[in-house]
């Protein structure tokens, strides 16, 4: 891992993401399913809850950078524009600093839209376990094929 390694990753997300997240958390604020009190809204229509939009950079840093093994210790996130149903998100990370007595990596994080307004955006601080790291294992080859099959569909 070296200061300018990027990792990126895609997702569309819909109403679904939304029962979902709900159903895991219980987040049932109104301005995530209630039309017309979400349309007179600051935000001006339904909204994808944080936590979905932010669970992309959960999963780009615990599958590709820095890896499986990867738990967050920090994270500082700006939520800059709302997310909303059908968007296609972008979620990138890079490493802007590495520390050499730990497998400790910081990470400079941004999440956008299809139309390139960054949606979130901000830092993380991450370690990586180094057993878990130098583990091959069946779930980091089908989460390969599963990435695949999400930018596709």
């Amino acid at each position: 891992m070296h200061v300018g390694d990027s990792a990126s990753r895609r997702r569309l997300v819909g109403a679904r993401d939304i029962e979902l997240f709900t159903e895991l958390t219980g987040d049932r604020n109104p301005v995530h399913y209630d039309t017309a009190l979400a349309a007179r809204s600051r935000f001006g229509g339904i909204v994808v809850q944080g936590g979905v939009t932010s669970g992309l950079l959960n999963a780009l840093v615990a599958e590709e950078l820095p890896g499986p093994g990867s738990v967050f210790l920090n994270v500082n996130w700006n939520f800059r524009a709302p997310v909303r149903p059908g968007d296609m998100l972008t979620a990138r990370a890079e490493v802007t600093a590495t520390r050499e007595d730990k497998p400790i990596t910081t990470l400079a994080t941004a999440i956008t839209n299809q139309d390139g307004v960054v949606v979130l955006d901000g830092t993380a601080v991450v370690w990586r376990d180094p057993f878990v790291a130098a583990a091959p294992s069946a779930l980091q080859e089908d989460a390969a094929g599963h990435r695949e099959d999400q930018e596709a569909g």
